[in-house]
């Protein structure tokens, strides 16, 4: 794969996927192996209100949480943490976690696992989605 070295992206350029049918958060993938031969996958995290993702946990990866809009309870290891705009969280591998939309609206996290894992092909095997103008509007995709 000839792939440059830099690359710029717009969200709205963006593909975003819901895991399962019965998912309250969803993804916009930004850069992955398959998109740019990387060995890392950062999304953007969408959660609805009330949201929240499974139970889960990674062998080797570290996976880091920056908080873009909203609030949210992140659990690691059974001990919760309030995270909101402008928090980071880093989660360590082997540490079972999950977030949780906990505000009003949606809850949007920049969301980088290294190595990937296989996260973005989970990702990509999900269902296409579009981004509503609301998330375009939080991430800057609407010019």
């Amino acid at each position: 794969m000839n792939v440059p070295a830099a690359i710029k992206k717009s969200m709205g350029a963006c593909p975003a996927f819901r895991i399962s049918s019965g998912d309250t958060n969803y993804f916009a993938l930004v850069f992955d192996r398959e998109g740019e031969d990387c060995d890392l996958v950062a999304v953007v995290e969408i959660f609805e209100p009330g949201g929240r993702t499974p139970p889960n946990g990674h062998l080797r990866a570290h996976e880091m949480f920056f908080v873009l809009e909203g609030e949210g309870d992140a659990y690691a290891n059974g001990e919760c943490t309030r995270i909101a705009k402008g928090d980071a969280l880093m989660i360590k591998p082997g540490t079972a976690h999950a977030i949780e939309n906990v505000g009003a609206g949606k809850l949007y996290c920049l969301t980088v696992m290294v190595p990937d894992e296989d996260f973005a092909a989970l990702i990509r095997s999900g269902t296409p989605v579009k981004l509503q103008e609301d998330d375009l509007r939080v991430l800057g995709g609407l010019r």
